[in-house]
Parts: structure tokens; sequence; C-alpha cells
């Protein structure tokens, strides 16, 4: 299985996770000024950017790990493209999801926003 199929996979069993938990996915694989959010959401009063990150073990660390800042800038920069566009008029969160073999953990509120609007 490639990268991108097995990817799609983690993804849409990372937004089944979140779906039972109560979030609302409103898109899926959002792209914006050359870069991607893998979910946004909607949980109560927040709009939530979701990025799903996957390892079959931990042999090289926790998937979290590679989440780094430069991606996180990334998020924030299409995020607030998505906002713009939407008119988004919600508080606004940059959770993590982590799949490490069979273990799903949702990190709430990961990351705070890097960068300007």
């Amino acid at each position: 299985m490639n990268k991108r199929v097995l990817g799609a996979a983690y993804e849409e069993l990372a937004a089944e996770y979140l779906q039972a938990r109560g979030v609302t996915i409103l898109e899926k694989n959002y792209r914006a000024a050359g870069c991607e959010i893998d979910l946004i959401g909607e949980m109560d009063e927040y709009l939530i950017f979701v990025e799903v990150k996957y390892r079959k073990n931990e042999k090289y660390g926790d998937p979290t790990e590679a989440v780094s800042l430069r991606k996180q800038q990334h998020i924030c920069r299409a995020a607030g493209i998505y906002c713009c566009k939407k008119q988004v008029h919600k508080q606004i969160r940059y959770d993590v999801v982590s799949v490490c073999g069979e273990k799903i953990v949702w990190y709430e509120n990961a990351f705070s926003h890097r960068g300007a609007w």
C-alpha cells in the first residue's frame, strides 16, 4: 500500500474517531496556498483544524513529533485562508490525532496559532 493510500485510510479512521466523540467533520484534505489540513471540524464553539499522524510503532518516536514548527505554520496559513473564505466567527483550535499501531490519541489544542492571518 503506498503512502497516500495509507495516509487516507488513517485520516478516515481519525475522522470516525472524532465523529464518535461529537466532532462534525466539515472538510477533509483542505488545500490552500500549497498547504494542506487533514481534517476540519466543529464542536461546540470551536472550529477545529486537525493534523493526523500515523506510525506503525514507536520505533521512530511518537507520531506527534512529526508535527514540526514548519508544519504548524503551514496548517495555520491554510486555516487563515479557510477562515477568511468561509467568514468564520468561531474560536479556532489546532488539534492532532496520533495513530500508533492500534492506539489512537486525540490531542486537543495541541499547538497555538503560528504566524499572522
